[in-house]
């Protein structure tokens, strides 16, 4: 997992509540287990017409968001099924940041898993992010993990909380394999002294 320690990118604003993770990657996008080419489908419904041609509302397809790398979204994001194909997709895009005020759980603790940074922060400071996003190409944002802040295009500065076990993974670009391999001398060593203490086993 590709390490998460200082982010500089275009910010997309999404100001919707109750994102769900059908929206972030329809149903029919999930039957592959495979964590690329998902990007396609990054809220494929309200970013295509029915006949396939892009919808230029949406914010995604307007010039200054292709290639975001920060989405400033709505309350409750990422509600709804725990399938982990969201934070696959939203990776896949491009996208390595999402702030809130709030996440479901499931769709929070998968973000970590996937070196994609979910970031709470008061709805004082959404507003003043989402602001930031509205200005096109001109929506810079940087995500500092190591410093806990964030930097708006005019300077502005927003501090956030984050557990610093999640933390520690990310700034280490640590997932649950990583994690494991961690320990893994302590691991071979277990393994030799159990198999020398229970021979029959082996």
């Amino acid at each position: 997992m590709d390490k998460f320690v200082k982010l500089t990118g275009v910010a997309a604003p999404l100001p919707v509540v109750n994102v769900d993770t059908d929206m972030i990657i329809p149903k029919d996008y999930l039957k592959t287990i495979k964590r690329t080419g998902l990007g396609t489908g990054l809220f494929a419904e309200a970013r295509y017409h029915e006949d396939g041609s892009e919808n230029s509302d949406f914010v995604l397809n307007k010039p200054a968001y292709r290639d975001a790398k920060i989405l400033v979204a709505g309350d409750n994001f990422g509600c709804g099924s725990s399938r982990e194909h969201a934070p696959w997709a939203l990776l896949d895009f491009g996208i390595r940041c999402v702030i809130s005020t709030s996440f479901a759980d499931i769709f929070y603790n998968n973000c970590f898993k996937n070196g994609i940074l979910p970031i709470k922060v008061s709805q004082e400071d959404l507003d003043k992010l989402m602001d930031d996003a509205s200005r096109g190409s001109n929506a810079i944002l940087t995500v500092d993990l190591e410093n806990l802040e964030i930097t708006g295009p005019d300077g502005g500065l927003i501090k956030f909380d984050l557990d610093e076990f999640k933390r520690h993974c990310l700034l280490n670009g640590l997932d649950d394999i990583g994690l494991t391999l961690e320990k893994g001398k302590a691991i071979d060593s277990f393994e030799k002294k159990n198999a020398a203490s229970h021979p029959w086993a082996a």
